[in-house]
């Protein structure tokens, strides 16, 4: 207990230190996000609650979180709020779809041996959990990927007033092709890191290539990385028209009010 939160204490000062009073809000975010995912757990385990349900919710209260309670109430997190949810949306009906098709719910042949003296009717939908998994293992890096266009775009708009819908929109797809190798690359390593000892089981039980590819638990974690990747190459298209429109509408709007001061 006391290494922890003599790290705490370390990464909170170093926060506090880079990022000022931002960096503040961040350290708290960690805890109001981790309550959030807590209680998200807690209302899943509630046969009625419906898991895809809890997990948008969650979504959009994370989402407010990272970005309006973070970054404060302004037009870039504006953008970036609702791209995350558009996107967020169409991976849920994505996600749902390929669990079924590929059948990754529940639980592998592997952990048999654990789960046998349990029982495994307690009335929850597993194509909603494992939809509800992979989701919020790609919230966070969704997040992160609209605010780091929105908030470029929204400079290059301040100082270009004049730019075109086209070249605003070919400037945030530049931004999210720069990004999009690193953002792919830290899902992979992310999932595999935590899932090492996976491997080392696959090795202890003396598994072939074609098992381990073939293995519940495998594909599980290998469709999580893959959907997970998928939502941050839609996040770089959705948040880069959204800021566009938004800019652009932004614009128009002053133009209009201003015509009419005028008059």
């Amino acid at each position: 207990m006391n290494t922890l939160v003599c790290l705490a204490a370390i990464l909170f000062l170093l926060m506090i230190l880079i990022g000022g009073k931002k960096g503040a809000r961040s350290f708290i975010a960690l805890f109001l996000n981790f309550g959030v995912l807590f209680l998200t757990i807690l209302f899943m385990l509630d046969p009625s609650g419906n898991p895809i349900i809890l997990t948008l919710i969650s979504c959009v209260v994370i989402s407010c979180i990272n970005l309006f309670y973070i970054n404060k109430v302004n037009v870039k997190t504006k953008a970036a709020f609702i791209s995350t949810i558009i996107t967020v949306t169409i991976l849920i009906l994505f996600i749902v779809v390929t669990t079924k098709v590929t059948m990754i719910q529940g639980f592998g042949e592997e952990e048999s041996d654990e789960l046998s003296i349990y029982t495994v009717y307690i009335g929850v939908d597993f194509v909603k959990i494992a939809t509800s998994v992979i989701i919020m293992s790609a919230i966070g890096a969704i997040t992160d990927i609209a605010i780091s266009i929105s908030s470029p775009m929204r400079e290059v708009f301040h100082h270009h007033p004049t730019i075109t819908k086209k070249e605003l929109f070919n400037y945030g797809m530049a931004i999210g092709r720069d990004i999009f190798g690193t953002s792919a690359n830290t899902l992979f390593f992310a999932f595999f890191g935590g899932y090492l000892g996976l491997l080392i089981w696959f090795n202890d039980l003396s598994y072939s290539v074609g098992e381990i590819v073939n293995s519940k638990v495998f594909s599980a974690e290998m469709v999580t990385i893959l959907c997970a990747g998928i939502g941050v190459a839609l996040t770089f298209p959705i948040t880069s028209w959204v800021n566009t429109f938004y800019l652009l509408k932004m614009k128009n709007d002053d133009k209009d009010s201003q015509t009419s001061t005028e008059d």
